[in-house]
């Protein structure tokens, strides 16, 4: 549907992509575990990769294929490969390229859960440098002769910090390194990859392409900008015929079959669905938050708030040009003697809820839940302060919303 707008082409993408037999809209569920072949030879052949098919849903099956197929004609990769969750597609694909000995160079701003995994890596031996990555420099002062690439995430979560994506593109391209970047705050209908040369694209599914809180699951894309001759560690067995595919057999190989995170066909099914309404979720979301920020930055229980559609934001600029809007995620933090604990127990409509890119808001506080296990100086670095509260905006009605943030915060107001 080349020429079509982007919602047109999210509400007919899985009729059209993937063609569904009998003219349904929708890939059908396969819920099968196991794949019959009358011809011996045809299961060899598709083992070895030389016909197309499926051999065990832990390694592929039609309903995760078909969402593979849509979110990567959405980027205009070269494939995809989806996980059971957002972490699980990070680390099972970076635990399937690196090893021993490398060196990468990491955002300091990551999400939680993603810096403990890159302390894991470091664990088992591959070096790690965390940098700001909101300047390209910093990162060009961390190579190394064993770097082999460079992961961050566009709009970091929860202080909201926009990566050099430029900067960063140009450095990677120039030493031959992976440029990964986790582009889960800001989904295609704000961010496209193929601008900024991304190697491979990370996003948790969860989140804005799900919206509705009712699924998991995780996706890379290899959006064709690597030259994986340049990259050390391809398995012979995985070099092919076609370059550009080694990266993401070797991921589906060592990462997807090995570890074992395999999307199930229902969440497959989910995602697909919830694709078709993203562009018109995003809109709303992105516009309550912009609202709401502008709301908290007005008010005196508010100290600071984190929103890159403020003016004042430092990065606002940036956000401007790379991002078709500002996002729905944003943080504040409050004036001294007035608790976020307290703050968010007289919410009324806003949950309390460690969750992201839901149709509802949810707001949380961040040094105490899901930066807990981070020392002070480390959420320091972060730029995460005690009393930091993070709200990822819903669609709700924008004068409801603000009303039950003011209810709230005007309480401690003398």
């Amino acid at each position: 549907m080349s020429g079509k707008g982007f919602t047109t082409q999210c509400v007919h993408s899985d009729g059209n992509v993937n063609q569904p037999a009998h003219g349904a809209a929708h890939e059908p569920i396969s819920a099968s575990v196991l794949f019959n072949y009358e011809s011996a030879q045809d299961l060899v052949d598709v083992f070895q990769g030389k016909k197309v098919g499926h051999v065990y849903s832990r390694s592929s099956s039609g309903s995760v294929s078909a969402l593979q197929n849509i979110l990567n004609e959405m980027e205009q990769g070269v494939g995809a490969v989806c996980f059971a969750t957002g972490m699980a597609a990070i680390s099972s694909t970076l635990l399937a390229l690196f090893r021993q000995g490398d060196h990468l160079i990491v955002s300091r701003y990551l999400f939680g859960n993603t810096r403990s995994f890159f302390n894991t890596l470091i664990r088992i031996g591959i070096d790690i440098t965390l940098v700001d990555i909101t300047d390209a420099s910093n990162v060009a002062d961390a190579l190394k002769p064993n770097t082999l690439g460079v992961f961050t995430e566009t709009l970091a979560n929860p202080v909201t910090q926009v990566a050099d994506m430029k900067g960063l593109s140009s450095f990677c391209r120039e030493h031959d390194l992976l440029f990964m970047v986790d582009s889960t705050m800001t989904p295609r209908t704000m961010f496209n990859a193929n601008d900024f040369g991304v190697s491979l694209l990370f996003s948790s599914l969860t989140k804005y392409v799900g919206g509705h809180g009712n699924a998991l699951g995780g996706v890379v894309v290899d959006c064709g900008n690597m030259n994986w001759a340049k990259f050390p560690h391809i398995l012979p067995l995985y070099q092919g015929d076609d370059e550009k595919q080694w990266g993401l057999t070797q991921i589906k190989k060592l990462g997807l079959r090995d570890f074992g995170a395999t999307l199930s066909p229902h969440a497959a099914h989910m995602f697909s669905v919830g694709l078709e309404t993203l562009s018109m979720r995003m809109e709303r979301n992105c516009k309550n938050a912009a609202k709401l920020a502008e709301f908290l930055d007005s008010h005196s229980a508010v100290k600071k708030v984190y929103y890159p559609g403020l003016s004042n934001h430092p990065q606002h600029g940036r956000a401007a040009e790379y991002f078709s809007d500002f996002g729905a995620l944003l943080s504040f933090d409050l004036v001294e003697g007035v608790s976020e604990i307290e703050v968010l127990d007289k919410m009324k409509l806003a949950l309390c809820a460690t969750h992201l890119g839901d149709n509802r808001t949810l707001a949380l506080p961040v040094a105490s839940t899901i930066f807990f296990e981070n020392s002070d100086e480390e959420r320091a670095a972060m730029g995460i302060t005690d009393s930091m509260i993070r709200v990822s905006v819903g669609i709700e009605d924008t004068d409801d919303l603000i009303s039950d943030f003011k209810q709230s915060l005007d309480s401690f107001v003398k």
